[in-house]
């Protein structure tokens, strides 16, 4: 498994009418904890693009379970549990506070598509080797403790 935790500060403008964040701000949420996750295995997406592979989303899933305030910082928990070949898996946690205080889960499915030719590829094989080497070192953590 593959993890990464990234901090966001809720701001005012997103909030709704009910002082609370609007349920579609977490969607933006997981997108800047799938950015960190990326970046943080030394592939940044723009690099990904550079290279003619875009990563649009083809299916997401959330479920609410407790409301995020103005001002609160979260910890967006994105984890990366199986290897990608068309599409690629990418879960949420979002938490306020500790991690036992879960205010969202869900994850986003991504297709590899090829920016030549405007159509699905498989994950190109230095992302594959990428997330392999990530998952190894991440067993090898494990392992230590």
């Amino acid at each position: 498994m593959i993890r990464h935790k990234a901090e966001i500060r809720v701001r005012y403008a997103d909030t709704d009418q009910m002082k609370v964040v609007y349920h579609g701000k977490y969607l933006e949420y997981f997108e800047v904890g799938r950015s960190a996750l990326i970046r943080s295995l030394g592939m940044p997406y723009s690099e990904l693009e550079a290279r003619g592979i875009l990563l649009p989303v083809v299916e997401v899933y959330a479920k609410y379970r407790k409301p995020a305030r103005y001002d609160e910082l979260l910890l967006v928990e994105s984890f990366v549990t199986e290897m990608p070949q068309a599409t690629l898996k990418i879960e949420y946690r979002i938490y306020c506070g500790d991690e036992k205080n879960t205010l969202v889960e869900g994850y986003t499915v991504h297709s590899f598509l090829n920016t030549s030719t405007g159509k699905p590829t498989r994950a190109p094989s230095y992302f594959v080797q990428i997330l392999e080497k990530a998952m190894t070192s991440s067993i090898d953590a494990i392992r230590d403790n």
